[in-house]
């Protein structure tokens, strides 16, 4: 993905979650270094991935202890994070809506 927006949002995570910076911190490297042009592309890489319906992704983090919703333009290779949270905190939304 040429941008990843942003980082800054991992950021503030792992500073309320620090048991999670490694793994995002993983995470965001291997983004950022990924050309992606369809969620059958991601789901290649990451199997456990959820895809949802407006170019949205679910990416389980830290053996599904955390979620990251992402919308995707993969013409451009822009990721868009739309929330992080516990497993517990994504139950409590619509991850089709963010």
């Amino acid at each position: 993905m040429k941008r990843i927006l942003s980082k800054k949002t991992l950021r503030k995570f792992w500073e309320k979650y620090p048991n999670s910076k490694d793994y995002f911190e993983t995470w965001y490297e291997t983004v950022k270094l990924a050309t992606w042009n369809s969620p059958n592309k991601i789901q290649q890489f990451y199997a456990t991935i959820s895809i949802l319906k407006n170019s949205r992704v679910v990416f389980n983090i830290k053996g599904n202890d955390y979620r990251l919703v992402a919308k995707i333009n993969y013409r451009k290779q822009w990721l868009f994070i739309r929330f992080i949270g516990t497993h517990l905190e994504y139950d409590q939304i619509d991850a089709n809506k963010i």
